[in-house]
């Protein structure tokens, strides 16, 4: 997409969702008395897509067309809210269409093999107050997960903390259906945040939700990663994803396993726009 291409669309998206998108920032109150503010982000599972391709950048994109986003993770220790320097912090997510690097077997079909790409992966050391920043994409979907950026947090050779973190869903509905290049899916997105099994399972109090702001020209997603420097987080690995449904020495068909999403996971939602929009009376 071209950069006067990509303004226009942003342009567009910025209008025509603002009365849509309220930033958790704004929306969230403040810690009750008592209350401490810097508490631990939540564990969630990995996933079967992890890949530590060593690459140190920020900028992830690698030409992948889609809405720029910059992503500004802050890395501090929960309860005495000390940010912590030099902290290793990696990143991964799928493109437009869904699809991650580094893996065969991708996209709505199955079909798609990108083990020899690289995109959307970086990792990133934190400075003296704590942030890193990546350049990427805003990212897409695929069957069975809501919206999400998977991060790792580690101090020397130990893992602190293995994340996701969630958009605000008015956004990305708007984003899927209005951007050509998220466009042009087999099928309908059917999990979104409201019922997606990570975020109900490992985070229904919503503290691994990025706050969202336009610019002129990308989006800016912003998350406070609280860690104890003690934890060794391991929970949630998973192996490579398993063959499609069909495939010779694969998994019968049926819903995929646990983690891996697939068209039957997610719990159905009755009224998908009050779903969507917080706080929408219907």
């Amino acid at each position: 997409m071209s950069p006067s291409t990509r303004r226009g669309f942003l342009g567009f998206v910025s209008a025509s969702a603002a009365g849509l998108l309220q930033t958790r920032a704004e929306a969230a109150p403040g810690p009750a008395a008592g209350e401490p503010a810097c508490i631990l982000t939540p564990q969630a599972e990995e996933g079967p897509f992890y890949s530590d391709p060593k690459l140190v950048r920020s900028d992830i994109a690698e030409g992948k067309a889609g809405v720029p986003l910059a992503l500004r993770l802050r890395v501090i220790e929960a309860g005495t809210c000390t940010a912590i320097h030099g902290a290793r912090v990696d990143i991964w997510h799928c493109d437009a269409k869904g699809l991650y690097s580094a893996f065969a077997g991708q996209g709505d079909a199955h079909n798609i093999d990108a083990t020899s790409n690289t995109f959307l992966r970086g990792t990133q050391a934190t400075d003296d107050s704590g942030w890193v920043n990546f350049n990427t994409i805003y990212p897409g979907w695929y069957d069975g997960r809501t919206t999400h950026i998977h991060f790792k947090v580690f101090l020397s050779d130990r893992t602190v903390l293995t994340g996701q973190t969630f958009l605000p869903d008015a956004l990305n509905e708007f984003i899927y259906t209005n951007v050509p290049d998220y466009g042009d899916r087999a099928r309908q997105r059917m999990v979104i945040n409201a019922n997606d099994h990570v975020i109900e399972r490992s985070d229904p109090d919503h503290r691994a939700f990025c706050a969202v702001k336009e610019e002129r020209d990308r989006y800016v997603a912003t998350l406070t990663l609280g860690v104890d420097r003690r934890a060794d987080a391991t929970i949630g690995r998973a192996g490579p994803p398993p063959p499609p449904p069909g495939m010779r020495g694969g998994p019968p068909p049926g819903p995929p396993p646990l983690g891996m999403g697939g068209p039957m996971s997610g719990r159905p939602i009755r009224d998908r726009l009050a779903a969507l929009v917080p706080g929408l009376k219907r």
